[in-house]
């Protein structure tokens, strides 16, 4: 299993305050993997402008 890159306890409690709904544990892993793909993208596109650090712009 992967690093999990979220805290699912914020996670769950934002869902449940803001939308009223329950947080499944196979979501948060889910969301884990959608954000290492967003660092994933935004890594590649700083090191293509040459840079060795992820700015807003590059996610």
């Amino acid at each position: 299993m992967a690093e999990m890159l979220v805290v699912k306890s914020k996670v769950k409690a934002l869902v449940k305050k803001k939308y009223k709904m329950a947080f499944g544990a196979d979501a948060a892993t889910e969301l884990s993997k959608e954000v290492g793909a967003m660092l994933e993208k935004a890594a590649k596109r700083a090191k293509a402008n040459r840079r060795s650090t992820i700015k807003g712009r590059d996610i």
